[in-house]
Order: C-alpha cells, then sequence, then structure tokens
C-alpha cells in the first residue's frame, strides 16, 4: 500500500474533519469517486487521524459476521482508528447531540498488555490482552450512512467511529478456560428495561480472537503496531439498532458483566 496521500484524498479527509467537528453531514453521492478502492481509504483514514491531533487509544473492527459483509458488499473486515477519549469506562452518560446519526452495538473489547504481533497465534492474543464486556456508538459523517454507505467510505470515515463504552478489564486466559470460549459467551441489549437484541460473540468471525487478530496482521500490512494498552472494540454481536435517549445496558454471561450507558437529550 502506498503511503502518498493524493490532493483529492486529502481534501476528503479535510472535508471529514469539518464535518467531525461542525456536526454537519456530508452527502455519500458527492464523494462516490473521490475515494478510488480500499488503500485509498485507509490513506484518507490516516489524514483525517492526524488532523484530529489526538493520541489513537484503539481501534474499531467492523464488518466482522456474514449478514454486514454483504450489506457493505465486502469480503473482509475493515477497522477504524479511534482517538482515546472515545473509549469511555462505564457507566458512562453521553449527550445525544455528541453524536450525529449513531447505532448501537454488543462488543467484546480487548486491551492490549504488550505490543501484539502480526505473528501473534491465537492462543498469543490470549494471553497478551484483557477483555470487556463493550457498547459500541457507531457514528457517521455521511447522512443516512446505514446501510448504504459504501464500503471505501465506511473505511474512510475511521470505519463510522463514535464512541466505545467498556466494562469491567479482566485477563482474558484468567476468563476464560480456552482460546474456543472466548466464542461462547451470550448477551442481551436492553433498553429502558426492554430486551432489543440477543446475541452471541461467535458472530464476530467465528471467535472475536480472530477479529483482534486479522486487525494485528492488517496493522502490520501497513506499517503499523497495536500497542500496549489499546483498546480494540473487536465486532457486534448484533445487528445494531438506532441509539436512542435512555437508559442502555448490556448483559453477558460467561463471567463478562455488564456494561451500562445512559443517553440524555442534552
Amino acid at each position: 500500500m502506498t503511503t502518498t496521500t493524493t490532493e483529492t484524498e486529502t481534501q476528503v479527509a479535510q472535508q471529514l474533519f469539518t464535518a467531525y467537528q461542525t456536526h454537519h453531514a456530508l452527502k455519500m453521492t458527492d464523494f462516490t469517486s473521490s475515494v478510488a478502492d480500499e488503500d485509498a481509504a485507509y490513506r484518507v483514514q490516516a489524514a483525517l487521524t492526524a488532523l484530529k491531533q489526538e493520541t489513537v487509544g484503539g481501534y474499531k473492527v467492523s464488518l466482522t459476521s456474514a449478514e454486514t459483509q454483504k450489506m457493505f458488499d465486502a469480503h473482509t473486515p475493515l477497522y477504524g482508528a479511534q482517538v482515546a477519549d472515545h473509549f469511555l469506562a462505564a457507566p458512562a452518560t453521553v449527550r445525544r447531540g455528541q453524536l450525529m446519526d449513531p447505532l448501537v452495538e454488543v462488543e467484546l473489547v480487548f486491551k492490549a498488555r504488550e505490543d501484539l504481533l502480526a505473528t501473534d497465534s491465537l492462543t498469543d492474543l490470549w494471553h497478551k490482552t484483557t477483555v470487556a464486556p463493550g457498547l459500541e456508538l457507531p457514528d457517521s459523517r455521511f447522512t443516512d450512512w446505514f446501510p448504504d454507505l459504501p464500503k471505501n467510505l465506511v473505511v474512510a470515515d475511521a470505519a463510522v467511529g463514535g464512541l466505545v463504552v467498556y466494562g469491567t478489564e479482566q485477563a482474558t486466559d484468567k476468563l476464560f478456560a480456552s482460546v474456543d470460549a472466548v466464542a461462547a459467551p451470550k448477551c442481551t441489549l436492553v433498553h429502558d428495561g426492554k430486551t432489543v437484541k440477543t446475541g452471541q460473540a461467535s458472530e464476530v468471525l467465528g471467535n472475536p480472537l480472530k477479529s483482534l487478530q486479522w486487525l494485528v496482521g492488517k496493522l502490520a500490512a501497513q506499517g503499523k503496531t497495536l500497542t500496549a494498552g489499546q483498546r480494540v472494540s473487536s465486532g457486534t454481536f448484533v445487528l445494531p439498532p438506532h441509539l436512542t435517549v435512555g437508559h442502555w445496558r448490556a448483559d453477558f454471561d460467561a463471567g463478562l458483566g455488564q456494561v451500562a450507558l445512559n443517553v440524555t437529550e442534552s
């Protein structure tokens, strides 16, 4: 992948950054030919990340199920860099106005205990991480983005990164008896006391550790390293509903616990 950003890609990154700052959404139809392919999309994302001038606290992985890959005409996952202050410890309170057009997803959030390497096996990653229950709030700088935003624009827009709320972090190899056990947790997503969705970790590439492994390899191919202390929102258990005002909670089994989020109007 070439790292040289074209003038057009630089302009797209600047427009995304302006939308990120002002909450004035862009029209996806104005950008259909602006980002030629996935490599160009990651160059735009890198330029956008640089414009934010904030520490990268980790990453989110998207398109980790057959259903979502089909929706976005993709055959592999994709990732987005997330700034550090967009990872929030639960219980958290978020103003709806902080975001533009957010959804809500149920995820496992891993944290690297040491630098993660492309040569790491699933067992290595099981030993080298902590894991927590999570609620991710994907968001986009484009209007009417879900589920119609072209894949390259998803990538360019930091994989439609919004906020990630994470619960209690535990050593992955202490909580789960084996690598295979990481695929077993089930979760219920609840809004204002009513069950909205249920899902299982196996929806995420068969095992969320595979999502983490994919990310580490993808970053390495781009000359990047997932470093100690960075977190990864590894992929949704459920097809996400829209985020609305109220109390959201995700209840996990397998000893993960729960993660809670209050969404206020202002």
